[in-house]
């Protein structure tokens, strides 16, 4: 029930005190009013960039054991100026994207499945330094390797030459399947809930599924698809509630993987692994159920 106060009824002088404290009312309604989230389902499609930490990346096999030092990686991303590619259904997958579909626990409390579709492509031509051994025959069967990469290797400094040496990309991808955890705190929403901002927080576990397109000594393969590794990962970010089922999420991610099982010349005795370290910032729209 709604009880009226007669204006003759405020003290004289004390007009402006009351409508302050009914200013801060409505103020105070706004920003405590709850979305019932509890129960609800919700997808999101969204787009990334990322960035990578040097990397040592260890290649075994018969006839060589060696390890990359701190190699440089960049990702990958489709031009913008390819507009059709993100427009496109039959095309969506090809950018570095994120696909999320959760479900809330609690009206502030999410877990959900994601598959982030990263590129990760080590800088051919680079200088770094290689410890380790390589034979003039490796593999099996055998590839003869150029003499300037034949050796016992302490830290020693070689280019990496793509057709004599080594290439290494996970450009379809470097994929991070994993299961999250998400936190909403609400920092602002309207009298009737139809625009909010929600602060979110979540951790995450997950398996590395990469497609690997590797070379060694020249001999090498766009490898299939492989569980390759795992990884663990935190993020931050901003989601903006546009309605009541339409939704906008802004997010940073940083995690850290262990790749033990990467393909490269497509022949079993061949192999390599690394640990990865990234980041990444994606925005991607959400729709909830």
């Amino acid at each position: 029930m709604l009880t009226f106060v007669p204006s003759n009824f405020i003290p004289r002088g004390m007009t402006k005190y009351f409508t302050l404290l009914f200013i801060c009312g409505l103020n105070y309604l706004a920003f405590s009013q709850k979305t019932n989230q509890k129960g609800s389902y919700y997808v999101t499609w969204g787009y990334n960039r990322s960035a990578y930490a040097d990397s040592d990346i260890r290649f075994v096999g018969p006839g060589y054991d060696f390890t990359l030092l701190n190699a440089k990686a960049l990702d990958f991303p489709t031009p913008l100026s390819e507009i059709k590619t993100y427009l496109d259904p039959g095309l969506l997958s090809i950018p570095q994207f994120n696909f999320h579909a959760g479900y809330f626990l609690k009206d502030n409390l999410s877990i959900s499945l994601g598959w982030d579709h990263m590129k990760y492509v080590v800088k051919d031509l680079q200088t770094v330094r290689v410890s380790g051994f390589i034979d003039p025959q490796t593999s099996s069967p055998g590839i003869t390797v150029d003499p300037a990469y034949v050796g016992t290797f302490n830290q020693t400094p070689l280019v990496l030459d793509p057709q004599k040496f080594v290439h290494l990309e996970h450009t379809d991808g470097y994929n991070y399947a994993s299961i999250e955890l998400e936190y909403y705190k609400s920092l602002y929403r309207s009298l009737h809930s139809r625009f909010a901002i929600d602060w979110m927080n979540g951790v995450g576990i997950g398996a590395l599924v990469p497609r690997s397109d590797v070379h060694v000594f020249g001999v090498g393969q766009n490898n299939f698809w492989n569980l390759a590794g795992g990884g663990a990962s935190l993020k931050t970010g901003l989601k903006l509630n546009l309605s009541k089922h339409l939704f906008f999420e802004a997010t940073v991610k940083t995690g850290a993987t262990r790749l033990w099982d990467i393909h490269t010349t497509g022949r079993s005795v061949d192999r390599a692994e690394q640990s990865i370290y990234f980041a990444e910032i994606y925005g991607a729209l959400g729709f909830t159920i």
